[in-house]
């Protein structure tokens, strides 16, 4: 959140990404930044050094990896506060809502909340990740992220998504459809702090679900 056929497991590691009888893609020239292929991907996630669980080989694309949305939603109060205080924990802000059985979840017009991936992802120190929309779902008016789409080397947990609907109807979201996918780029040398750090003081390490807003913490 290894591969083989539709296979489920916990996959973890830190060795170089390279290919047979190729030097280590962590001595890749500075002057650009390499997207895994799919072969590779599938070599990384086997080797333990990409983990994503639940995984399915049926999840991997061309260049990226596809990510189901969980049955956890949170939803936005408009009658709770006057305003967001973005220097405030504003515990009444959001609501969590669990989607039950078949049943979807309606997205209205103008509408934004936070979902989560079915998938926790984690990343060696010297990947980077980046979460995109499907093409479907954004011709149908469906934005799964506002501006958090990038994913740091070290990250470990589920990845919450923003959702917004800039459709003029409603739009249905089943838990368990794919809602995304995820890219991976190699860095040119492993990060000095990665996600997680005791230095960066980072705030959503090894969340679960749909996770709302620290941005207080950095006013403490």
């Amino acid at each position: 959140m290894g591969p083989g056929s539709s296979s489920s497991g916990r996959l973890r590691g830190r060795r170089p990404c390279h290919e047979d009888n190729e030097p280590p893609a962590r001595a890749a020239r500075y002057d650009r930044h390499v997207v895994l292929s799919d072969a590779t991907i599938a070599r990384l996630l086997a080797a333990g050094r990409i983990e994503i669980d639940p995984y399915d080989d049926a999840l991997l694309q061309p260049s990226s990896v596809d990510v189901r949305v969980d049955r956890l939603f949170r939803v936005f109060h408009n009658n709770r506060y006057p305003y967001i205080d973005v220097k405030q924990e504003q515990e009444e802000l959001t609501e969590l809502v669990r989607v039950e059985g078949d049943h979807p979840f309606v997205l209205h017009p103008g509408e934004f909340v936070l979902g989560s991936t079915l998938e926790r992802v984690r990343l060696p120190d010297d990947l980077v990740a980046r979460l995109e929309g499907k093409s479907s779902l954004g011709r149908l008016g469906l934005l799964i992220h506002s501006t958090a789409g990038f994913i740091d080397p070290g990250w470990d947990g589920h990845v919450t998504l923003e959702l917004s609907n800039v459709a003029t109807l409603p739009i249905t979201i089943y838990p368990g459809m794919k809602i995304g996918q995820i890219s991976f780029m190699q860095m040119t040398e492993p990060a000095a702090n990665p996600y997680g750090s005791s230095t960066l003081g980072s705030k959503y390490k090894g969340q679960e679900g749909p996770t709302p807003s620290r941005y207080f913490k950095n006013f403490e």
